[in-house]
């Protein structure tokens, strides 16, 4: 009894870490920069099959960057958001569809409102296969505009998180001193997120397929 009692503790056991590995495996990451990171975040958090997103920097070469740093320039960063997602549930092909719908790829110049390097399109690539997806995605987006894309296709590197107060911005009810008054995140993010009028390009580019809002 004590045998087989043994024998199915570690069956279990077994079991656990054959599950644990499978869905482990299962999960994937794509880091993407869109201009401003708190609207890539909203944009990608809603979407099923993606387990969470962070907001940062990538593609610099200063390590452990701040925003103030960042926005600054010099650092080579740029605002770009981690995205960990189940790939049984969506694709990477799918991911890169929805993100050329939610930003402007024809504007080198930053997005939107926001000017400057740090507010660059990019993808970020992991090997051959992510970097031939990035491509047709690229390719595919071109084709709908009928203008150049010059959202950048790079190697990926190391990604550093930014500081708290950025991660969920636009969800949350803290409260900050604004130009229109003491507002809470959200709300002050529902006011910049109108005011930069990406929604307004963005439906101006890619009609009702825009992602947004």
């Amino acid at each position: 009894m004590k045998m087989r009692a043994t024998a199915a503790v570690l069956g279990l056991g077994l079991g656990f870490w054959l599950g644990l590995g499978a869905a482990l495996a299962e999960q994937k990451t794509a880091v993407l920069a869109g201009g401003c990171f708190w609207c890539v975040e909203k944009d990608f958090e809603a979407v099923p099959g993606v387990t969470s997103v962070v907001a940062g920097f990538a593609g610099g070469t200063t390590a452990n960057p701040t925003y103030k740093q960042v926005t600054a320039g010099g650092t080579g960063h740029y605002e770009a958001v981690q995205i960990t997602y189940d790939e049984t549930r969506v694709s990477y092909a799918d991911l890169l569809e929805r993100f050329f719908r939610s930003v402007d790829p024809t504007d080198g110049g930053g997005q939107f409102c926001d000017r400057g390097d740090s507010y660059r399109t990019a993808i970020f690539v992991n090997g051959p296969a992510e970097r031939a997806a990035a491509q047709a995605a690229s390719a595919k987006a071109e084709q709908q505009l009928g203008a150049p894309i010059v959202t950048k296709i790079l190697p990926s590197g190391p990604f550093y998180a930014a500081e708290d107060y950025h991660q969920d911005y636009y969800k949350r009810g803290d409260i900050i001193i604004t130009r229109f008054g003491p507002r809470t995140k959200a709300s002050a993010y529902k006011l910049y997120r109108a005011a930069c009028g990406r929604d307004a390009r963005l439906s101006q580019l890619w009609g009702p397929d825009a992602v947004g809002n």
